[in-house]
Formats: structure tokens, C-alpha cells, sequence
């Protein structure tokens, strides 16, 4: 018995030590949402139960490294074991025992970020390639940029124009996929806690540009918050130009197509209203403000030599004509 006894205060001291040291590494950044409280607590447990598992079994081998090593003058085989039946029903049963404890916990956490509250704040997240679109329905405006009010629930119905994006800012500790298609919407609930500056990121490889599709989320007190929603509400400018620039902005037309020349995987709208293109087809076009719109309604319609490959949404979908036109106004407005 001396030998279990000692294995299992090396045990005890490598679990300490190890679940103790990962347990307060930093490896998550501060948390900012009720929600996440609750996974928060699941992860601990595990890191506790992990760090136990990884101890008993390195705490055995490094022990029997130790104290059964052949000794000097030792020329014999060691002693031979058979199976030992009520182990082996042990170590069945406990692990089994453990997993259903966990998955227990695992469904209370996961009732737990998606406990409702009727009053909650509703608000569409658009993901595209590769840019964010968050439209505050209740109040009528979007914004390329989400805002939520501290220690209030906001319900976040995901959507995407294209392909599979996944909505995750790290300090929430939520991830949720946003799906392409008619009925694929899907719901996230968020409490913020914290006020601050936070960062938006794709957790789903998206394409090109994946890496770059980040927003702002800016949690604020409620009083701020609903000062800003009374400026969004004010409406766009009277100036179609600035509109333009604004829906260029949401709708995430910046992603491919630079306003100032430089390259991206669209063509540039700096000068090119009225410059001829020559099409895949090789027939040549005028950019003119009737191929613009067919462009921006019907993307596959006509497309320019050298970007075949780029399957650009048909994102008119999403736009009222009056939007369509305010773009093309803001691209007539880049050859000046």
C-alpha cells in the first residue's frame, strides 16, 4: 500500500499544481456577458478534471520510472500480472459516470445563454464577404458597427448573404454560425456586462479576406446607447452621394472594391464611371449607370476580364432601388 499511497499524494500535488496554473494563465480575456458566466464555470471544471486525468496518469509513470527500475545485479524478469476484473469495471464506470455528469452541466450552460427575456433588444446580423451588417429593426436604421446597452438582453438573429460565417467576440464567449438561405436564421442572446470596445471576428473560414472581416462592438451605458439609436433614427443625409458612401459602407461593398484606387479582388470605383471594360466574353462595355445597376441587381450579368473567379452576391437583393441608385451616384461621383 506504501506505493498507492505515495502515487496518490504525487497525483494530488501535480493536480494542484497543474489545474492551478492553467486555472489562472489568462487564457480567456476578462469576461463581458451574463451568458458567459456559465461557460466560464463548465471550462473550469474541465481544466480541473483534465488536469487530474493528465496527473494520475503521469503521476503513475514517472513514479514507476522511479521506484520499479531494475536495480544493479538485477538480471531477472519482473513479476507478471493478469487483468484485474474490478479495475477494469472501475475505470469503466467512473469515466462513463463523469462524461454523464459533464453533459449534465453541459445542457444547464447551454439553457443558460439561452434564457429569454421579452424585453430584449432585437437586432439582424448580416455577415457577407467579407464585412458585417447589424440592422436594428425595432428602431428602423442599420449600422456597420453593433452597439448594445450594458446589463440589458439583446437577441441577435444571425443571416448571411453568401456563404457560412460564424459571429464570435471572445469576451462574450458565445460563437454562433450565421447560414446563407431562406429559414437558416439563427438566434444568440447576449448580456453584456462590461462597457468597453470590443472586436467582432469570423470564426468560420469564409474565403480571400477572412482574416479581415472584423467589427466594432461597443457596449455603453443605456442612456448613451439611446442617444445613439435617436441620431441613427434621424435618417441618411439629403445628399444621394453621401448616402451612397454610407451604403457602400453597410453593405459591404468596401470588402472587394477600393474607393481610392488600390487593389482589392473587385474592381476599383475610383474613376471608372465612363471608362470602357473589356468583358470575359470579349466584347467591351461603357460603365455607364445602366451597366452599374445591372451589375449590382444581376452580378453574373457582365463580368470584367480578369475577375471571372469572383462570385460576387447579388446583393440588389437586399437594397431598395432608391439605395441602388444612391451607390451608383457615389461611383459617378469617383471619376470627378
Amino acid at each position: 500500500m506504501k506505493h498507492f499511497f505515495r502515487v496518490a499524494v504525487l497525483v494530488a500535488i501535480l493536480t494542484v499544481l497543474i489545474g492551478f496554473g492553467l486555472d489562472n494563465s489568462g487564457y480567456m480575456p476578462a469576461l463581458a456577458s451574463v451568458q458567459g458566466a456559465a461557460i466560464d464555470a463548465l471550462f473550469r471544471k474541465h481544466i480541473w478534471v483534465i488536469s487530474f486525468l493528465f496527473s494520475l496518469i503521469s503521476g503513475f509513470m514517472l513514479y514507476s520510472f522511479v521506484a520499479f527500475r531494475r536495480k544493479p545485479g538485477e538480471e531477472g524478469d519482473g513479476d507478471h500480472f493478469e487483468g484485474h476484473t474490478g479495475l477494469e469495471i472501475a475505470w469503466t464506470i467512473l469515466p462513463l459516470g463523469i462524461v454523464l455528469y459533464f453533459a449534465f452541466l453541459g445542457a444547464a450552460a447551454l439553457a443558460e445563454t439561452r434564457r429569454a427575456d421579452p424585453n430584449a433588444h432585437k437586432v439582424t446580423v448580416v455577415g457577407s464577404q467579407w464585412s458585417w451588417r447589424f440592422d436594428y429593426e425595432d428602431y428602423g436604421f442599420s449600422s456597420t458597427e453593433l452597439r448594445l446597452p450594458i446589463d440589458q438582453q439583446s437577441l441577435l438573429t444571425m443571416t448571411s448573404t453568401d456563404v457560412i460565417h460564424s459571429f464570435w467576440v471572445p469576451e462574450f464567449r458565445l460563437k454562433q454560425d450565421a447560414l446563407p438561405g431562406e429559414g437558416m436564421e439563427r438566434e444568440l442572446r447576449i448580456t453584456p456586462t462590461v462597457i468597453g470596445d470590443y472586436k467582432l471576428r469570423c470564426a468560420e473560414l469564409c474565403g480571400l479576406e477572412h482574416a479581415y472581416m472584423v467589427s466594432d462592438v461597443i457596449v455603453m451605458e443605456v442612456s448613451d446607447f439611446e442617444k445613439w439609436v435617436a441620431e441613427q433614427t434621424e435618417g441618411p443625409s439629403d445628399d444621394p452621394i453621401e448616402r451612397g458612401e454610407l451604403w457602400y459602407e453597410q453593405y459591404g461593398c468596401q470588402a472587394c472594391h477600393s474607393i481610392d484606387g488600390s487593389d482589392r479582388i473587385g474592381p476599383t470605383w475610383a474613376g471608372i464611371f465612363g471608362t470602357e471594360e473589356l468583358l470575359t466574353d470579349g466584347t467591351t462595355i461603357v460603365v455607364d449607370r445602366e451597366y452599374l445597376i445591372e451589375s449590382i441587381v444581376d452580378p453574373q450579368a457582365a463580368i470584367v476580364e480578369g475577375f471571372e473567379t469572383i462570385v460576387m452576391p447579388p446583393t440588389g437583393d437586399s437594397m431598395t432601388e432608391e439605395q441602388i441608385h444612391d451607390i451608383v451616384d457615389f461611383i459617378e461621383s469617383l471619376a470627378e
